[in-house]
């Protein structure tokens, strides 16, 4: 008996750059002038693998490339990797949103999937008419959607607006009640693609909770993709790391995330871009307190460095990423303080502190650039994709009785001060 609640057989996925969908009328024509002579399809063999730091040649790119796996009922599977690894291409494949170039999949059961905020929503909808849309298309009768209705709404906690349309509920709202009805709706797999990332810390906690309650003791299987490792790492039993469309490594969680940080250039907590043998980052000292922060809390980022040679007038540039790979902060701190200095093997603390950034819940990643002024310009270091800290909501953006301009000046234009330690 197949205990497989996914089996996923070499599948890929191609994709013409610039184009929308993948055919065309010459396309075609090609295409049936080599099925008729018992010849394979041309443009499969043909494509540059989807490696986003080297700039390719070719039209065509492979979004997902000969992936092979199954997945056992039950199983809760962590997938991680690289904004670009082809993470969601699979996910859509495995949901039919979209159909793989070659290969075949195989769904063992009912299968309901969270891969963008409102998917399955009617915006002219009140959020109860959407409830029973979302489970109409998640293939659940009337009867079984209006036995459970109460609780679904109990649970995305929008009552106060169930009735409202829901194209006036926030981003979160939209979450909350989507990952409700996808929950209690019965489903024998549930993907979960970052789409959490939108509702608040204590909402996240209470999906995941639930989630582990349906796998354990209703045998539900789940995929879950998320760039929240500790996330990954206390929810999921398994790991599935992608890289360049292709899986890197499958297996127990823990060894599939140590295969992910000590990969070339994330041993430091981040990828390494440029790297002229001047200076190693270590890490963040402060990484631990970094991981539970309140909203308009100040921001003290301790950067870990060591310097390989002697080295004068640095600067210190940083990005903050939320998770969807937007740029929420930039500061360039040579506009906000004294170039600094570095003697050969000193290990040196660097503190960045940013005043009342106002992140809003969720996690975010750094990236760290570091250059000598002078004659010329040059990049001593440049390290992407730093996990950098996790805000949760306990506090309001705005504080009560303080001056709202002032608040609103500070949420735009955060002031930053930067220090060796």
């Amino acid at each position: 008996m197949n205990n497989n609640a996914i089996s996923v057989y070499n599948v890929s996925k191609q994709y013409r750059l610039g184009i929308v969908g993948r055919k065309s009328l010459s396309q075609d024509l090609n295409r049936w002038w080599h099925t008729a002579r018992g010849k394979d399809d041309p443009y499969l063999k043909i494509g540059e693998e989807n490696d986003r730091s080297k700039k390719g040649t070719s039209e065509y790119v492979w979004a997902l490339n000969d992936i092979d796996f199954d997945v056992k009922k039950g199983e809760i599977v962590g997938i991680i990797g690289r904004n670009g690894a082809g993470k969601s291409t699979l996910l859509k494949i495995l949901s039919k949103v979209t159909m793989p170039t070659t290969g075949d999949i195989g769904i063992n059961g009912r299968l309901a999937s969270l891969l963008e905020v409102g998917t399955g929503f009617n915006p002219e909808l009140s959020g109860r008419d959407n409830i029973y849309l979302n489970g109409a298309i998640l293939g659940m009768t009337k009867k079984e959607i209006t036995r459970k209705l109460d609780e679904i709404i109990s649970f995305s906690g929008v009552e106060r607006y169930i009735d409202t349309p829901v194209k006036r509920y926030s981003s979160g709202m939209y979450v909350r009640l989507a990952f409700s009805v996808a929950a209690h709706l019965d489903p024998d797999i549930l993907i979960v693609d970052e789409v959490l990332a939108v509702g608040d810390f204590e909402f996240q906690k209470q999906c995941i909770k639930k989630m582990t309650e349906v796998s354990v003791q209703q045998n539900r299987t789940i995929l879950f993709v998320s760039h929240d490792l500790k996330a990954v790492s206390s929810f999921c039993k398994t790991g599935i790391y992608m890289k360049n469309g292709r899986i890197a490594y499958k297996g127990e969680i823990g060894e599939t995330l140590k295969k992910y940080t000590s990969d070339k250039g994330i041993s430091t907590g981040g990828t390494i871009n440029t790297d002229n043998g001047s200076m190693i980052f270590s890490g963040i000292a402060n990484a631990d307190e970094l991981s539970n922060l309140n909203m308009g809390t100040d921001i003290e980022i301790i950067t870990k460095l060591e310097a390989l040679k002697n080295l004068q007038n640095i600067f210190i540039d940083i990005a903050i990423y939320n998770e969807a790979g937007d740029m929420i902060i930039h500061l360039k701190t040579k506009y906000i303080s004294q170039a600094l200095s570095f003697t050969t093997g000193s290990g040196s603390s660097v503190s960045i502190n940013i005043d009342k950034p106002n992140l809003a819940p969720g996690s975010y990643l750094m990236t760290l650039y570091i250059y000598q002024e002078g004659i010329n310009k040059e990049v001593v270091l440049w390290v992407d994709d730093i996990p950098l800290c996790r805000i949760n909501s306990n506090n309001p953006f705005f504080t009560e009785g303080a001056n709202y301009l002032e608040e609103v000046r500070s949420f735009i234009y955060p002031k930053a001060t930067i220090k060796k330690l």
